[in-house]
């Protein structure tokens, strides 16, 4: 019953890893990536490893995701607001 456990995890695990690595979209992926963190603190905790299992939990499908999409949201406001900032029309001379 155990073996049948920990190959389902792992089974899981390389779903969500192959998933992660086919998406595009950025926001997708750090989505992903934080089904991801899940499925492997369950892997963790079926290993019998609960306290790896409740750092991936807090790291890996909490913090890193989050830290990610704050990225991708900055870039893009920026890339956004890129053709209007101090180098947009005027060129870098600063000129009129």
């Amino acid at each position: 019953m155990t073996e049948a456990v920990i190959v389902v995890a792992l089974l899981l695990v390389a779903a969500c890893a192959t998933a992660a690595v086919a998406v595009r979209d950025p926001v997708r992926q750090s989505l992903v990536l934080a089904v991801l963190g899940v499925v492997l603190a369950v892997l963790f905790t079926v290993l019998q490893a609960p306290d790896v299992g409740l750092s991936q939990l807090a790291v890996g499908s909490a913090l890193t995701p989050l830290l990610l999409l704050l990225t991708v949201r900055k870039v893009r406001r920026r890339g956004q607001r890129a053709p209007d900032g101090p180098a947009g029309r005027r060129g870098r001379q600063g000129g009129p």
